[in-house]
């Protein structure tokens, strides 16, 4: 597979990632308001799809590059990264880096929240 192929690939998971993200948000969104289920039920789900889909790619052999990168990649990657950020830490506890991971975890979650202040910060000086 050429590189222009898997980024075709990547790109129509991609997108069906981030309308399946966006008919979460519209559904759940009304539903369960004040409550931001839409998000925690998109982090939650990808990350059970990403284990899934790791082992039946990576361990098991039974979805090939092309079914890889377009429901890993594309699809979750438009979906949540939430999945990813969890499967990094998975595989850096089975590392036994337990100090990486604890650091990542803490440091993700700490540093995005400042990031986020930062930006509405800087967009309100703009």
């Amino acid at each position: 597979m050429d590189t222009f192929e898997k980024y075709l690939v990547i790109a129509a998971g991609g997108a069906l990632g981030a309308i399946t993200r966006y008919f979460f948000n519209q559904l759940f969104a009304q539903i369960f308001a004040p409550f931001p289920f839409s998000t925690f039920f998109i982090n939650l789900s990808g990350s059970f799809l990403i284990g899934l889909l790791f082992v039946l790619a990576m361990e098991r052999a039974m979805i090939g590059e092309y079914w890889r990168l377009a429901l890993i990649v594309g699809f979750l990657g438009a979906y949540t990264t939430f999945s990813t950020f969890e499967l990094e830490t998975l595989l850096l506890v089975r590392e036994r880096r337990f100090f990486i991971a604890a650091f990542y975890v803490l440091s993700s979650v700490f540093l995005g929240f400042l990031g986020v202040i930062g930006g509405i910060w800087l967009g309100r000086k703009l």
